[in-house]
């Protein structure tokens, strides 16, 4: 069996804990009614568990504690997925924002021991494994692989006057002009959202216009470079002088076979995209996720099936951006475990990921010019094991004031964890 049947099916199933996905698309999901009023001590199945002598309860854990947890079976669905955070500006209080197979959840974690499960605002088709989850201007955008799902856009100041009592929400509105897509970024600095892999432009970028959130307008996109799975886009303020103050989309591209490269492109003139250049790397797998460090000269890099198909321990690449033009590996980082790297971000100089079985590890990247790169600390939702497989956290959120993070585990909901004292 070639490469690309292999990668073909695994991909099938990667991103997803289920074994038949025929299964997720069709299930039948029911929420509860408007009227029954969902506690917050019936929706934390544990909290407050500090880490000590290496766990948290059954969680292995070092540095972080346990401070709640909702299982699946309170949000009444069948798989977790993306997950992402917003802080009321009037009141301070902060929120998960967890995907679903069936929709989004919607949780204040204003006492994160003990966190209100305020209601879920239903997928816009059919149920997918696949959601992802953004925010600009109080403003929850959102989208998924569900056949005809498009763009929910979730007024989230709705959520302040929401106690305890659950509520079905419906979408502000919803752009339709595409179909299904995989992900989104926001540049908030300039009132863009990204779309990738959706039907229009070959799976590559999607530029929208979302200054005015409720009228969200596709303004262009780019087709040149095969299907993008993710990307992040900044205003660009990194070593490359020629290319400062202009508006950089860093994708991680893939056609799910031999050419999975890095692509860098000028997105300032939305009806005229730049490319700059891209970057291929050996042994590679599934092009998946890119972030870049704070000073934006370092781009770290991971390949979801690269572990997988070559047996390595986790592998996170880290790129030199010094020349936008010219970027270069600087060194490979390897873990101490063997599970499959998932959606990675960084706060300051620590890089929080998601690391499937191997749950939230955090990173010291504070040396990365000298090729050095720590784990210190690190927080495993899923305990049976640290083998390469699609199952555990799929998403982790650092980037509260509080220093709670929010990690969305694919088989078991929501964990809240936090650094020890």
């Amino acid at each position: 069996m070639n490469k690309l049947i292999i990668i073909a099916i695994l991909l099938l199933f990667g991103c997803s804990k289920k074994e038949n996905l025929d299964e997720i698309v069709n299930v039948e999901f029911q929420l509860p009614s408007e009227s029954e009023n969902i506690e917050t001590n019936e929706s934390v199945e544990q909290k407050g568990i500090p880490c000590l002598d290496g766990f948290a309860e059954i969680y292995p854990c070092s540095g972080y504690d346990l401070l709640s947890h909702i299982p699946l079976s309170k949000f009444r669905s069948e798989s977790a997925n993306d997950n992402w955070g917003w802080t009321d500006p009037s009141s301070g209080k902060e929120y998960v924002l967890s995907g679903l197979d069936d929709g989004t959840a919607f949780i204040d974690i204003s006492d994160p021991k003990n966190p209100i499960f305020l209601g879920k605002l239903l997928t816009e088709s059919s149920p997918s494994p696949w959601r992802d989850i953004k925010v600009y201007k109080n403003f929850a955008f959102i989208v998924s692989e569900a056949p005809n799902h498009g763009l929910q856009v979730f007024d989230l100041t709705r959520l302040r006057n929401q106690t305890k009592e659950f509520q079905n929400f419906s979408a502000d509105t919803t752009l339709s002009d595409f179909g299904n897509a995989h992900n989104l970024w926001i540049n908030e600095s300039t009132g863009y959202a990204y779309v990738f892999g959706s039907n229009l432009y070959q799976g590559g970028p999607l530029f929208i216009d979302i200054n005015d959130p409720l009228n969200p307008e596709i303004v262009g996109g780019y087709a040149d470079d095969s299907y993008s799975h993710d990307a992040q886009i900044v205003n660009y303020k990194g070593p490359d002088t020629e290319f400062r103050g202009r508006e950089i989309l860093f994708g991680s591209n893939s056609d799910g076979g031999e050419n999975n490269q890095i692509v860098i492109i000028d997105v300032t003139n939305k009806s005229n995209p730049i490319k700059i250049s891209s970057k291929n790397y050996l042994a590679s797998g599934y092009t998946h996720q890119g972030i870049l460090s704070k000073d934006q000269k370092y781009f770290f890099l991971g390949d979801e099936l690269d572990e997988l198909i070559y047996g390595t321990p986790t592998l996170t690449r880290i790129f030199d951006l010094s020349e936008l033009s010219n970027p270069k590996i600087h060194f490979n980082y390897f873990a101490q475990v063997n599970a499959i790297d998932h959606n990675g971000y960084i706060k300051e100089d620590l890089f929080y990921m998601a690391s499937y079985t191997a749950g939230l590890r955090v990173l010291d990247i504070s040396q990365v010019q000298n090729k050095r790169v720590n784990e210190i600390g690190f927080f495993d939702t899923f305990p049976s094991d640290n083998n390469p497989k699609f199952n555990g956290a799929w998403n982790v959120y650092p980037f509260f004031d509080s220093g709670v993070i929010a990690i969305s585990d694919i088989d078991s909901g929501l964990f809240l964890v936090k650094e020890s004292e």
